[in-house]
């Protein structure tokens, strides 16, 4: 028998999603955030659930990007950190891929080599998060070294906030950019979904919509994606695998880490953390049983979670559903519960969990 736990994949949801990003992008493009196999979705429903509506995708793994070509996809495609190696330079000519170059010795190799057509590139400016990206005074010499070597017809700039969702806001890195770019008439790309979704001002030419376009909000705690008008593009569900009634004192689970305060009735779901549900969730995790909310109790283990139906006087049996996170609940309040964002949980969906695809 076929284990109960499963993710759907929603792909009218993820649509609405692309087209609620538009609606904020105004009049500039969207690169579609499709790192990390699709924040964990799945790379090729996911650019096939967008193909007909993206402008561009935007990745990491090189690999992934040529698997797209593969298929015949024709938007383009930003390498979000570039290429690791000079050698790699052809790979990313053949198969169309634009890198973002971050370093100089990055913009010296790619001047160094004769490439047989040019390549579009973005330089990544650091604003701030210091993390990636040129220095003020690293700017120019790049851009001399471009011209010189006349290999590229097209060159946009980049930077990545720090705490677009947060307290700092986007200001104090918008002055530093501006501060860099005086003179320059580039395109730019700034906006990730959180700059995108509060400050208008970072839409330039480009906008790069990530964890939105899945559903969740980049500032769970300030809106919901309720609020924001998005939907969840993956649910995670399962179905009770027992039910038993417990006494006052006893314990549930590993480490005996809840114990029963009065008689009690609880459901253990086949869940656990090698499915990727977050094994740091602790007890009072929310979670839908038969479209009811209720709590997780005790540990996570590995392939099985147990949870509350004191209140859920209706289930007495294995079998009934079971949402750990997505339609009805969000992601966002699965994390915050057990200390993380909802990028983790996504990415962190095991392989051995069946993905069904709906519209």
């Amino acid at each position: 028998m076929t284990r109960p736990i499963r993710a759907r994949f929603d792909s009218a949801a993820l649509r609405h999603n692309h087209a609620v990003a538009r609606h904020y992008a105004g009049s500039a493009r969207l690169w579609s955030v499709v790192k990390a196999n699709a924040y964990g979705h799945g790379l090729q429903r996911t650019v096939a659930a967008l193909a007909d509506v993206a402008d561009g995708f935007a990745l990491i793994e090189m690999e992934s990007a040529i698997a797209l070509r593969e298929t015949g996809l024709r938007q383009p495609i930003l390498m979000l950190e570039g290429f690791y190696a000079a050698d790699e330079l052809p790979t990313f000519a053949e198969n169309q891929l634009t890198p973002v170059l971050h370093r100089v010795d990055q913009v010296e190799d790619f001047c160094a080599l004769a490439l047989p057509v040019r390549v579009p590139v973005y330089l990544k400016l650091n604003t701030g998060m210091n993390r990636l990206g040129l220095n003020p005074y690293e700017l120019g010499r790049a851009l001399a070294m471009l011209a010189a070597a006349d290999v590229t017809d097209a060159i946009t700039l980049m930077t990545h906030f720090a705490d677009a969702d947060g307290d700092h806001g986007v200001a104090w890195q918008m002055a530093r950019l501006q501060e860099m770019c005086a003179g320059l008439t580039l395109p730019v790309s700034l906006a990730n979904s959180a700059a995108l979704l509060r400050f208008p001002e970072t839409r330039g030419d480009w906008v790069r919509p990530g964890i939105m376009l899945y559903g969740c909000s980049p500032f769970p705690d300030r809106q919901s994606a309720e609020e924001l008008g998005l939907k969840p593009v993956m649910t995670l569900e399962s179905e009770l695998i027992e039910v038993r009634d417990i006494a006052a004192g006893e314990h549930v689970g590993y480490g005996c880490s809840f114990t029963a305060d009065q008689p009690m009735r609880i459901g253990v779901v086949a869940c656990g953390y090698a499915d990727g549900y977050p094994r740091q969730a602790p007890t009072g995790t929310p979670v839908l049983v038969d479209g009811a909310r209720t709590r997780t109790l005790g540990r996570i283990s590995m392939d099985k979670l147990c949870v509350d139906l004191t209140d859920c006087p209706k289930v007495s049996h294995g079998g009934t559903p079971v949402t750990l996170w997505g339609e009805g609940l969000s992601a966002d309040e699965v994390a915050a519960a057990a200390g993380t964002v909802s990028y983790e949980l996504f990415c962190a969906l095991a392989a051995r969990v069946p993905v069904v695809e709906v519209e």
